[in-house]
């Protein structure tokens, strides 16, 4: 709090401003555009489970890794400078997420954007702070930012309907006449939001506070590392299993490493985490529900995507209407979220938005998932209600929490406490597609595994072609048919298979097809059904956690009420 600031005379205010709105608005737009799209991704790519997770948890891993370094370098080397570095790694991000012809290219195309959306959330922040030393001005200067971040939020998922309604070129594939067709168009549009962004940066006013900072490098690289082998692990056992060696490897090497990390973070000078924070009990608390209740929201919008897009093949317009439910809140109820912050002790807003979130959980795992509507399944707008609840939940939990945290510790750890929050609250967001992957896809391969042999069986097909095809997940048989198809008998005939006997499975295949993709369909379905009932159980077991705060978070003080305001202004995904 007592750290010099200097802003250069050089520069116009008008246009950090401008800059720094329109910096926030374009990283929530880019953060948010792989939810409303999982689904299609699916169809698009025809990727594994595994491939969908790392594409739907790359981004915000990209942002969660070095959330709390991009910060500390804006404040080393300048704001201004961080802030053209972070928008033209979004043009990278973007122009290369538009011409993905593979998951592969495509999960690489999320982590360069999740890193340049991770330097503009808070080196934007910070230089519109940095230019209204005044509490009062700054309070108002951070809501308006948070109201362009929850602008951001909502245009997304329309921008993603939009574009995949209008832009779509027929014919092709992946690569083909599609490349540049449909929801690709969203992302040259970010990219050209970037490149505007850039020359607006070039009149803004430039800020530091380097006297006395330092970059943690080694508890940066442990966290950084130890959290990408933790997703990667986790991310590898949604096709290969848990018990799969390379699994095991990945989760003990990231266990090393984040214990290499704490060990670190309680010896060093300049830590990125104070570990002192969590001998707080009440701070402790917060920090668990940041996670868990994060990890129930997101978990239940990747589970919304993939179940009304990938598996009932409902239009990606669809898909962007129901994340406006989804997302609007946040926007719209910035002002009566801030009054009850304000108002009402922070705790029991923080209870009431997990147990909307709660309930909006159980509620949609009754739905019956995996058959397209016209074939008699949920229609899309059945999710409307329960999508609007989570959304109000959202809007209520997702500034509250830090406001819970930064009033539960002394005033000279608030700044600390709400940066320690943020990272937790989007370490949640990170785990919601990761874990909520692993359950639904596992949960799906185990269902399915049974039906798929016996329609294969009834098709006539022997015990050994059987086994071939038991490894498939049902995904597979939903999203890549024909490669399936070709790997099948090209398999059959390297074994010594006579080209008769091939030509029939593969004409058994063809005919059990409808009934394989109906029972991969619903297998899958019982997996996010799954999924939401573990969202419904996390967001109440955050609620029940809350009521074990201790009551002095009740109380803002000056100081926290505007840390409050700037940390409710990150909402994110």
């Amino acid at each position: 709090m007592s750290q010099t600031i200097s802003v250069a005379s050089r520069g116009s205010v008008r246009a950090t401003f401008v800059a720094a709105y329109s910096a926030v608005t374009l990283a929530q737009i880019t953060n948010a555009l792989p939810g409303a799209l999982s689904g299609t991704f699916a169809v698009e790519f025809h990727t594994s489970g595994a491939g969908l997770t790392w594409i739907a948890g790359m981004f915000l891993m990209g942002i969660v890794v070095f959330e709390l370094s991009w910060g500390l370098l804006g404040d080393m080397f300048g704001r201004r400078k961080l802030l053209y570095v972070g928008a033209a790694v979004s043009v990278i991000g973007s122009v290369m997420a538009a011409m993905a012809p593979s998951t592969g290219v495509m999960i690489v195309a999320q982590a360069i954007g999740g890193i340049g959306a991770g330097i503009l959330f808070p080196i934007s922040l910070s230089m519109i702070a940095a230019i209204t030393p005044d509490h009062r001005a700054r309070a108002k200067v951070i809501a308006t930012w948070a109201g362009f971040l929850s602008l951001g939020a909502v245009i997304s998922p329309v921008l993603a309907g939009f574009t995949a309604q209008f832009f779509t070129v027929p014919g092709g594939g992946p690569g083909a006449s599609n490349a540049f067709s449909g929801w690709r168009a969203a992302y040259l549009i970010a990219a050209a939001g970037a490149v505007v962004v850039l020359l607006i940066a070039v009149r803004a006013k430039d800020s530091a506070a380097a006297e006395g900072r330092k970059l943690d490098m080694p508890g940066q690289l442990t966290l950084a590392v130890g959290l990408i082998a933790v997703l990667y692990a986790t991310v590898t056992a949604v096709d290969a299993g848990f018990g799969s060696a390379q699994v095991i490897a990945s989760y003990i090497a990231g266990g090393i490493l984040l214990i290499a990390f704490i060990i670190i973070e309680s010896r060093t000078a300049q830590p990125l985490i104070h570990l002192s924070l969590f001998k707080n009990s009440s701070y402790s608390i917060t920090g668990i529900v940041a996670v868990t209740g994060m990890f129930a929201f997101l978990a239940i919008c990747f589970s919304t995507s993939v179940a009304v897009s990938g598996l009932a093949l409902a239009e990606t317009w669809k898909v962007g209407v129901l994340f406006v439910f989804i997302q609007g809140p946040a926007f719209a109820f910035i002002p009566v979220v801030g009054w009850l912050i304000h108002h009402v002790a922070p705790r029991w807003v923080l209870t009431a938005g997990f147990a909307f979130m709660a309930v909006s959980g159980f509620w949609l795992s009754t739905f019956a998932l995996g058959t397209p509507e016209t074939f008699g399944g949920t229609p899309w707008t059945a999710f409307i209600p329960p999508l609007l609840v989570l959304g109000v939940g959202f809007a209520l939990t997702v500034g509250s929490v830090t406001a819970v945290a930064i009033n539960t510790v002394p005033a000279q750890q608030i700044g600390m406490a709400s940066a320690t929050t943020n990272l937790l609250r989007d370490l949640g967001f990170a785990l919601g597609p990761v874990i909520g992957s692993a359950i639904a896809f596992g949960i799906g391969a185990t269902v399915f595994a049974g039906p798929l042999a016996g329609i294969l069986g009834a098709a006539g097909m022997p015990a050994d072609a059987v086994a071939g095809l038991a490894h498939v997940p049902p995904l597979g048989f939903l999203s890549g048919w024909d490669g399936i198809v070709a790997q099948f008998s090209g398999q059959a005939a390297g074994g010594g298979a006579p080209a008769p006997a091939v030509d029939g499975m593969v004409k058994a295949l063809a005919a059990a097809k409808p009934r394989i993709q109906g029972v991969a369909g619903t297998s899958l379905g019982e997996g996010f059904q799954t999924v939401y009932l573990c969202a419904g159980v996390a967001a109440t077991l955050s609620a029940v956690l809350t009521l074990f705060i201790s009551a002095r978070s009740s109380a803002p003080t000056a100081d926290a009420i505007t840390e409050t305001t700037e940390a409710s202004a990150e909402a994110a995904v």
